[in-house]
């Protein structure tokens, strides 16, 4: 039996499903920007192959992209270590030792959750940057200024324009690809992430931190878009640098023309496919 915590009735269910199932679970991690319905055709996919998926909400999360759009201000002050204690409660609650896939900030929490040993496999896809990792390419700096250029809005939640968001979600892809992902997904997103991670290396007090040396780590798979804006080739290598010496086996792999809309936009079942092969072969 599964006991209550602060975990919503959905992931509760999920969890039930999943242990009484049997099969190896699967947690997807999403990231700024999105809700965790973004993984729908994710999960459809993997469910497909034998695996029973999960797909928790960041605390206080709205349950749709139209409650999300009415109430922007719900995703204010969501820092790293509340989300990652929240995902870290949902793994506690399985039997089993899951599969974790994340995207974005998503796949900085998924490598944080890597780190403590309670993941089997993990796939960081295009992940959010945490303290040792080192290089500032000037289209991160760029794609991060609409939150880093007022200090406010570390206590607010930010909405991207499209304009905003064509620079740094869909740049890879057509105008009316990326109005559609625009309109179909975009929410806010809480601002103190995007300060957290940029200040990890300046704070030595920063919770924005992944044990790389963890020796029940687990294979690790990163996964990073060609065209990317918002996290470049640079930094995804610097993640690899920094774990390539786990015991565990790692592994990095760049998807030739994607941006960071790779997830959602038309191209997702590619890199879907590129995790789900890992996790078979290494799960």
């Amino acid at each position: 039996m599964v006991t209550r915590s602060f975990l919503t009735d959905t992931e509760l269910s999920d969890i039930t499903r999943a242990n009484e199932s049997g099969r190896t679970p699967v947690v997807f991690v999403h990231g700024l920007w999105l809700l965790s319905s973004s993984w729908e055709r994710w999960r459809t996919l993997f469910e497909e192959a034998g695996y029973s998926t999960l797909a928790p909400v960041w605390p206080d999360d709205p349950d749709t992209v139209e409650a999300a759009r009415q109430d922007p201000a719900v995703f204010a002050r969501k820092m790293v270590h509340q989300v990652t204690d929240h995902f870290l409660d949902v793994l506690g609650h399985l039997t089993k030792r899951p599969a974790v896939i994340g995207h974005s900030f998503g796949g900085l929490i998924a490598q944080s959750l890597a780190g403590t040993g309670e993941s089997a496999v993990t796939v960081a896809v295009a992940p959010a940057p945490f303290r040792g990792v080192l290089p500032l390419p000037l289209s991160s700096l760029k794609a991060a200024f609409p939150v880093l250029g007022n200090p406010a809005n570390r206590g607010r939640a930010v909405s991207l324009t499209y304009e905003q968001y064509r620079y740094g979600w869909a740049n890879a892809l057509d105008e009316a690809e990326g109005r559609a992902l625009f309109d179909e997904f975009h929410v806010a997103a809480a601002g103190v992430p995007i300060f957290e991670a940029a200040a990890a290396n300046l704070n030595p007090f920063s919770q924005v931190t992944v044990d790389t040396r963890n020796p029940d780590r687990g294979p690790l798979l990163i996964i990073s878009g060609q065209r990317d804006h918002v996290v470049p080739w640079a930094i995804s290598q610097a993640a690899f640098k920094q774990q390539e010496h786990n015991p565990g086996l790692t592994e990095i792999v760049e998807v030739p023309n994607r941006g960071h809309s790779l997830t959602i936009d038309h191209g997702w079942r590619g890199v879907a496919e590129l995790a789900l092969d890992f996790i078979r072969t290494h799960g």
